[in-house]
């Protein structure tokens, strides 16, 4: 990209960035604290709220005029209310909450990991004694609790992508590698009544993933396995392998690896199907989402980073696959990709 495209450092630039972390504990505070809900009952003062939210007045009232300079308020004669889209997007019963999300994408593992980029740029990989490589690491017990606002559409285009596929299977048998929340696989299962699931993640990740399968009504089609994915028995054959959000963990030749395991538990007419983050041709300025994803991975994996389209076609090369259909999540900067075993016939 040419210098004089890219926008200049600026103070008011830089007085953002260096602020950024307030906005987002102000919203992880709101929603802890439940504001958004009891705002969504009606306008109130901060200390009606103080009191039925059990804060202090003080607290309520600064918490909230925060909120108000930044737009996650709004207030009329020392009265807060609901801003526009609040109700959608940050009222627990709304069908499109986000709320929940902040105890994914800024929760206090990833905070404190980032705290150490700095070392992590140094020494080329996480620094931290536990990080998202740990044999259960707890943070994936949350986000296998919280992270459905995004699972579900992402599970819904990775279902359509497969529609023709499986509706032409009498029955069908689905491997969810680190499965998390297991939400890929069992929408797959709502839509296919064939179909059976088995899903294999850490053992105190696994029933997280088994109360979403009874929310989902497929619990009674799912199996559970338990370990860690590079070594654990996964069984087979199965019509379709799942191998969601993982790979970025991971460096390239890792990441080969775990798509030669996922080949093996393949049918030779099955179906691999993955999602993640991937950079394109583009400048990181184009597309600044996985860049920054990136960053995370640094500080919180060994050797893993997002990788772009043409390191996903190595992988799937190198271990038994044709280059994949690739099929995008609408608002959400994800990619799903279904490839094929390489002596499986034509689509």
């Amino acid at each position: 990209m040419p210098a004089t495209t890219t926008p200049p450092v600026t103070r008011e630039r830089l007085n953002g960035l260096m602020q950024a972390y307030k906005s987002t504990s102000l919203l992880r505070t709101a929603v802890e604290l439940g504001v958004f809900d009891a705002l969504a009952d009606g306008p109130a003062t901060a200390d009606a709220l103080a009191t039925r939210l059990g804060a202090h007045p003080r607290g309520m009232r600064i918490l909230l005029d925060a909120m108000v300079a930044i737009s996650l308020a709004g207030v009329e004669d020392a009265t807060y209310r609901l801003p526009p889209g609040a109700d959608q997007f940050l009222v627990s019963k709304s069908p499109y909450y986000l709320g929940d999300m902040a105890k994914v994408i800024s929760s206090d593992w990833e905070w404190d990991a980032l705290k150490r980029l700095a070392d992590a740029v140094r020494h080329g990989g996480t620094v931290m004694d536990e990080h998202a490589e740990t044999a259960e690491y707890e943070y994936w017990v949350d986000f296998a609790s919280f992270a459905s606002a995004i699972a579900t559409p992402t599970a819904r285009v990775m279902t359509n992508a497969l529609q023709e596929f499986a509706a032409a299977r009498p029955s069908l048998r689905v491997l969810d590698l680190a499965c998390g929340h297991g939400i890929y696989g069992y929408t797959f299962a709502q839509r296919h009544t064939q179909a059976t699931v088995t899903s294999l993640d850490w053992e105190n990740v696994v029933p997280v993933a088994a109360r979403h399968a009874e929310r989902l009504g497929v619990a009674d089609r799912v199996e559970y396995r338990t370990g860690d994915m590079f070594t654990a028995p996964l069984g087979g054959p199965y019509d379709v392998v799942m191998l969601t959000n993982v790979l970025h963990h991971f460096s390239e030749e890792r990441g080969t690896d775990l798509l030669r395991r996922a080949r093996e538990a393949l049918k030779p007419d099955g179906r691999l199907a993955l999602v993640g983050f991937t950079t394109g041709d583009g400048t990181p300025a184009a597309d600044p989402a996985p860049y920054l994803f990136s960053i995370l991975m640094l500080v919180w994996t060994s050797e893993g980073e997002v990788h772009s389209r043409a390191a996903y076609d190595r992988m799937l090369t190198e271990s038994g696959f044709v280059e994949p259909e690739l099929h995008s999540v609408a608002h959400l900067p994800l990619r799903v990709l279904i490839a094929s075993p390489a002596e499986a016939s034509p689509r």
